[in-house]
């Protein structure tokens, strides 16, 4: 299985990031922070592309895999990222699918099918038209 899900969006980076916070939203997820990456490493003098994170989560989600493991924290919250390469936009996340692996001793397989089940259609809602 592929680690990521990542699709290319005709929307400009602004929209694409715009769209990414209202399918969370509307897939009743709760957007945590946009952290714009583009501009916190032009504050340190590394400019590139742009790159955005939206940190989002899910309450009943976040706790049945707390509570089968406390560590599973450490890849929480889910990130949604949406960057610009050769000045296309892409939106792209991580498969949570594969968060089960890191954590052998516990079965999340249920919560993260889920989860990766809501992130890519909050994906594939965002890129659309």
């Amino acid at each position: 299985m592929q680690l990521d899900y990542t699709v290319r969006t005709d929307k400009g980076f602004d929209q694409a990031v715009d769209a990414v916070v209202q399918a969370t939203t509307d897939a009743g997820f709760r957007v945590l922070f946009v952290h714009d990456v583009a501009a916190t490493l032009a504050e340190k003098g590394f400019d590139r592309e742009r790159v955005s994170i939206v940190e989002l989560c899910n309450a009943k989600f976040a706790s049945q895999v707390l509570a089968a493991d406390v560590k599973i924290g450490l890849m929480l919250p889910c990130p949604i990222m949406v960057y610009a390469e050769e000045g296309r936009v892409f939106i792209t996340t991580m498969r949570p699918t594969l968060i089960g692996g890191f954590f052998p001793d516990v079965d999340i397989s249920g919560v993260a099918t889920q989860v990766e089940a809501v992130l890519i259609g909050i994906i594939d809602t965002a890129a659309a038209g």
